[in-house]
């Protein structure tokens, strides 16, 4: 718990009211409304820096034939990098990562200083969160228009309906913009699209009913439903048995095996 608190008063105050909440050892830490705020824009920052860190490196690996899900399996097993964060996908989202990051690039400037570190994770991840649609755009050699795309996963994470900043906005903005049709399906998310895009795409209530009459699909959230799918029946409802997957849920040992061409991230892309 960090409390910015300029008066002995205000931190009084405050110690009592938490007080019920950490008494399992959790620290209360007092300090400056200055270091309070930007203390929180670190935490978020640097966890987002880990996601850039592997996504960078994920888009190296796709050049030069090395597999992302080996470089990482490699360097976690540093106890001083750890595991947390460092999962490679199609960028983060949300209302704390993006803002928190921008933030900190915006109060440097003002500052006098450039924060390179922290504008380099933004344009990484606005970067990364375009893979998707370029390795579609490439799959269809350019020709989008009238492409249907199944878009699974509209939330920029598992378990909400928030979809600022998400993956799932770049990649079907770009779709439509390209000429392509989309059928979109989420497990709790369809009202919040349907706000965003009105009717420029269609949504469904069944993941397979997205599915049915689509060229491909493209997976952009990890919901639990989407690990298991029944790939006989992906395969019997898409026009191209081709499932482009922004954040790595199978193996392309099994994909191949139930005939599908699978693009993911870090792993060059079938020919």
């Amino acid at each position: 718990m960090i409390i910015g608190a300029e008066s002995e008063l205000a931190r009084e105050i405050m110690a009592e009211l938490y007080a019920p909440y950490v008494r399992s050892g959790n620290p209360v830490l007092f300090m400056s409304n200055r270091s309070a705020e930007l203390s929180k824009y670190a935490a978020n920052s640097f966890l987002a820096m880990k996601i850039s860190f592997i996504n960078g490196l994920a888009q190296l690996s796709e050049r030069v034939d090395a597999e992302i899900k080996d470089v990482r399996r490699a360097i976690i097993t540093d106890s001083l990098i750890g595991s947390q964060f460092l999962y490679p996908g199609c960028g983060y989202g949300g209302s704390c990562f993006p803002k928190d990051v921008q933030a900190l690039v915006m109060v440097g400037k003002e500052h006098g200083m450039g924060m390179d570190l922290f504008s380099a994770i933004h344009e990484i991840n606005e970067s990364q969160k375009k893979v998707l649609f370029q390795k579609i755009h490439k799959f269809f050699k350019g020709e989008l228009k009238g492409r249907t795309v199944a878009v699974w996963g509209l939330s920029f994470k598992p378990m909400t309906d928030d979809m600022r900043e998400a993956p799932s906005v770049t990649l079907i903005e770009g779709l439509l913009a390209a000429g392509a049709k989309v059928r979109g399906y989420d497990p709790v998310a369809n009202v919040e699209a349907k706000r965003h895009f009105g009717n420029k795409i269609e949504l469904f209530e069944d993941a397979y009913e997205a599915v049915h009459g689509a060229d491909v699909l493209a997976i952009l959230t990890e919901w639990n439903e989407f690990r298991s799918p029944d790939f006989v029946l992906l395969k019997k409802e898409l026009g191209q048995a081709a499932i482009f997957d922004g954040r790595n849920l199978y193996s392309s040992h099994m994909m191949a095996r139930h005939g599908f061409k699978y693009f993911s991230i870090g792993k060059r892309d079938p020919v």
